[in-house]
């Protein structure tokens, strides 16, 4: 009787241990994390301090849009594209959000490239250039021929197209703003250490829409928020003094196109959650920085919805 009732209790055990527990970061996804940018050392350390969010039901109702600038130092231009997307995105605080990102149709051009004695900053970084040249050259009869350029939420406007000139990004912000169709949602939660530059971040994805069937992808952008360096005006002169905005400086996890949410990363309640571990160069100062998170279609090349969140 004894032998069968521990029989019994190991197996509980057992079943109980394999359950999925909602809000959980099992095992597998959080042994991806770099843990020598935890001063506690271990996972073990980091959940013992309460580090792992608990997320609750996100509030959130509205559709959020990304701005993708793509832009060059060297473009005369350009200055007038950034000051275009800044305003949208100051007229529509917390719903818009913009990504400066350096690179020309085929990835570094002319508009770019380092040159003595003034441009000698290079902005661009390698997935701003594979984000470049795949709405370029490799996409079928693209409009993006050379800067600016830039899509709303990579949107296709009817013609196979997701990207467009700066005279129509306010229009076609605002078209998607008015539509406020939210079919994936997001939340994050993130820590950052100083002592070792460590930055965790963890979101939370919920796919609204059960007709969204094509593959979905999360990225995250890492994006400086401010940095004065020189840049070509329209009128060929160079402004040493210039405020380049919300430059894309890399993404977390080296994916230009992100990781899919699959099963891997659902648990029983229907969400999908990843974590990251990033360490933030030395050059750059953690007050100065955000991230951009969104979810794409890795299909049509839509983002159904993007966030910002502070590294402070």
């Amino acid at each position: 009787m004894k032998k069968t009732l521990l029989t019994l209790s190991i197996i509980t055990i057992l079943f109980t241990a394999c359950d999925k527990v909602d809000n959980a970061y099992p095992v597998g996804v959080s042994s991806e994390l770099d843990w020598s940018l935890y001063p506690g050392g271990d996972s073990t350390d980091y959940t013992n301090n309460s580090l792992w969010p608990s997320f609750s039901t996100n509030p959130n109702s509205n559709r959020n849009i990304l701005i993708e600038d793509f832009t060059g130092h060297k473009c005369t231009f350009c200055p007038q594209a950034a000051t275009e997307a800044e305003n949208i995105e100051h007229a529509n605080p917390g719903r818009v959000f913009v990504a400066t990102i350096h690179t020309s149709p085929d990835g570094i051009g002319p508009f770019q490239s380092t040159e003595a004695p003034d441009f000698t900053h290079d902005f661009t970084c390698a997935e701003g250039l594979i984000i470049g040249n795949h709405f370029g050259v490799e996409w079928p009869s693209s409009n993006f021929v050379g800067n600016p350029k830039g899509a709303i939420s990579r949107i296709n406007d009817g013609s196979g197209q997701v990207t467009s000139s700066p005279g129509n990004w306010n229009s076609n912000t605002t078209t998607a703003l008015t539509a406020n169709v939210l079919k994936v949602n997001l939340q994050v939660s993130s820590n950052y250490f100083p002592s070792t530059q460590g930055y965790f971040l963890h979101a939370e994805v919920e796919v609204l829409d059960a007709a969204l069937t094509n593959e979905l992808d999360i990225v995250v952008y890492v994006v400086e928020d401010s940095i004065i360096k020189p840049q070509k005006m329209p009128d060929n002169s160079i402004n040493v003094n210039y405020v380049h905005r919300n430059v894309m400086v890399d993404c977390i996890d080296g994916r230009a196109f992100g990781k899919e949410l699959d099963e891997d990363h659902k648990e029983s309640n229907g969400k999908y959650y990843f974590n990251y571990s990033y360490k933030l160069p030395i050059l750059y100062n953690p007050d100065n920085m955000h991230v951009l998170i969104y979810v794409r279609d890795a299909v049509t090349e839509e983002i159904y919805h993007v966030i910002e969140h502070h590294f402070q």
